[in-house]
């Protein structure tokens, strides 16, 4: 059986779990989230923990176990503590503002670049450098994340562009004569 599936969920307080025959919905202070479930994975829920055992021994019932487990377990922490992401941008004149649910962005091109975030992401710039993305679902935080990043990719000579906040950047050697 995989690892991670053999460890349950803890359900804190404040979260709602419903397991239906087809679909998994978790509520709480951030939000609300559903996963479909796996025809090869069962789902049981007892005090306060929800376990996952696969349905046959097959290694794809096992691998599905684990998988539904995980997801099941960001959307639970996703909507009791949320996720985030923190780029930083490095380049002379490079500079982020965000105004509601939209991202302004400077970063070198002839025009000013604004991104609008999609529903249940929450956008902050505390340093003209530096932009934050919160929200409950872990897939669509790094998902936006890395949307932002692909304006401007950090560049292998100089290092300028948007980068993730705890990404190394590899420098290239220029070439010599």
């Amino acid at each position: 059986m995989s690892r991670v599936g053999k460890m349950p969920v803890a359900i804190p307080t404040g979260v709602d779990v419903a397991i239906k025959e087809d679909q998994i919905s978790v509520k709480g202070s951030g939000g609300s989230l559903s996963v479909s479930t796996h025809a090869l994975v069962k789902v049981t829920s007892a005090d306060g923990k929800l376990s996952f055992v696969p349905a046959n021994e097959s290694r794809e019932a096992n691998a599905m176990s684990g998988t539904l487990r995980q997801l099941v377990n960001n959307m639970v922490l996703g909507v009791s503590k949320g996720f985030e992401k923190k780029l930083s941008l490095v380049g002379v004149g490079y500079k982020a503002q965000a105004q509601g649910a939209k991202l302004n962005l400077s970063v070198g091109y002839s025009h000013p670049v604004n991104k609008d975030m999609p529903e249940g992401i929450t956008v902050a710039t505390p340093t003209p450098t530096e932009v934050v993305i919160k929200g409950a679902d872990r897939q669509r935080v790094g998902q936006v994340a890395a949307e932002i990043r692909a304006i401007r990719p950090p560049e292998p000579y100089k290092g300028k562009g948007i980068r993730y906040a705890d990404e190394k950047i590899v420098i290239k050697e220029t070439k010599k004569k």
